[in-house]
C-alpha cells in the first residue's frame, strides 16, 4: 500500500543534494577559518569590506560562547549539514534507510518521508534554525554593534539558502505538520537567541558605585608579559566602568595582568574619572587602544593585541 502511493523522485532531487553539500561546506570554511584565527592558529584574516568591521563584531562580547568562538558552534552546524546532505548519496546509506523503512512497517515513511527524506527532515530543521539564529546576528551587527561583517553576512546567506533548498526541493507529503514544526522551532530558537543577546550585554556586578567590576580569570605568564609590554610602550586602554565588553576585554588577561594595564576611566561619574581626557581623544566607543598613537575600538584578542603592539614574547595565552 504505502509503496503504490509513493510519487516519482523529482528530477531535481539528483542535484539539490550536491548543491547543498557544497554551500554547507563553504560554510564550514569560513566558519572554521574565522575560528582558527581566534584561536591563533592562523594570521588575520582579510576581510572584504575592511578589517574593523569584522574585528569589531568577532571580538564584542557576542564573539564568544562559553570561552569559545562563536564561530566553532557554527561550524559544527554546517559539519552536519555537509553529511546530512552527501551522505544518502552513499549507495549503502541508502539501502540501510529503505531497510529501516521496511522493518518499522511504514512508520519511518509517514513520519518522515520516503528513506533519504529522514536526513531531508533533520538538515531542513537544522538549516531553518541556523536561519533564524543568523537572523538575530545579522540584527544584533547592523543595529547594537554597528559594524558589518562580510564573514558573518556570508553565513547568513548560506544558512538561509540552506533552508530555502530543504523547503522547494522536494515535494512534502505533510505540509501541515511541516508548518507546525517549523513553527515551533522558529519560536523557539527566537526567544532563545534574545536571551543570549540580552544576557551577553549584560555587565558583570559591580564591586561599587562607580568602580568597575572584579576581574575574577587568572593569568598566565604569557598574558602578564603582554600587560607588562603594552604598559611600558604607553599603551592605554579606554573604559567605562558600567560597560561589559570592557570587563571582557579584562578577563580575557585575567586579574593579575590586567592591573597592570592602563585603564583610563571615561565614565563621568566612574571612579577616577578622566571624561576630560577621553573627549580630547574622541573616543566613541568602549573599550578603545590607544597604540602608537592609533585609536582602536572593540574588545580585542590577546593575539590582536600583541600585533598591534609589536610585543615579541611567549603567545601561549
Amino acid at each position: 500500500m504505502t509503496a503504490s502511493r509513493q510519487r516519482p523522485e523529482p528530477p531535481f532531487r539528483r542535484w539539490v543534494r550536491p548543491v547543498m553539500g557544497g554551500l554547507a561546506t563553504i560554510g564550514a570554511i569560513d566558519t572554521v577559518s574565522i575560528t582558527l584565527e581566534r584561536w591563533g592558529v592562523i594570521g588575520e584574516l582579510a576581510c572584504p569590506g575592511g578589517a574593523d568591521g569584522c574585528d569589531k563584531v568577532l571580538n564584542s562580547a557576542w564573539g564568544t560562547v562559553l570561552g569559545q568562538p562563536l564561530a566553532l558552534f557554527g561550524f559544527l552546524a554546517y559539519l552536519a549539514l555537509v553529511l546530512l546532505s552527501l551522505l544518502p548519496l552513499i549507495p549503502a546509506v541508502q539501502q540501510w534507510l529503505i531497510d529501516r523503512q521496511s522493518s518499522s512497517g511504514g512508520l519511518t515513511a509517514r513520519r518522515f518521508g520516503r528513506g533519504p527524506d529522514l536526513f531531508w527532515h533533520l538538515g531542513y530543521l537544522l538549516s531553518l534554525g541556523m536561519s533564524v539564529f543568523s537572523a538575530a546576528l545579522v540584527g544584533l551587527m547592523l543595529f547594537k554593534i554597528q559594524a558589518i561583517c562580510a564573514f558573518c553576512l556570508l553565513s547568513a546567506g548560506l544558512s538561509l539558502a540552506l533552508w530555502l533548498l530543504h523547503l522547494l526541493g522536494r515535494e512534502w507529503e505533510d505540509s501541515g505538520q511541516v508548518l507546525f514544526r517549523s513553527v515551533i522551532l522558529v519560536v523557539l530558537v527566537g526567544l532563545l537567541s534574545l536571551a543570549w543577546v540580552a544576557s551577553a550585554d549584560r555587565p558583570a556586578v559591580l564591586s561599587e558605585k562607580g568602580a568597575p567590576p572584579v576581574v575574577t580569570s587568572v593569568s598566565n605568564p604569557a598574558k602578564l608579559a603582554l600587560a607588562e609590554h603594552l604598559s611600558s610602550i604607553g599603551a592605554r586602554m579606554y573604559s567605562a566602568y558600567w560597560c561589559p565588553h570592557c570587563h571582557e576585554q579584562k578577563e580575557l588577561f585575567g586579574q593579575e595582568a590586567a592591573a597592570k594595564l592602563d585603564v583610563i576611566e571615561c565614565a563621568t561619574d566612574g571612579k577616577n574619572s578622566q571624561a576630560s581626557l577621553c573627549q580630547s581623544k574622541a573616543i566613541e566607543g568602549f573599550p578603545s587602544w590607544e597604540i602608537k598613537g592609533q585609536i582602536d575600538s572593540g574588545v580585542k584578542s590577546l593575539q590582536k593585541l600583541a600585533d598591534l603592539s609589536g610585543y615579541q614574547g611567549p603567545r601561549n595565552f
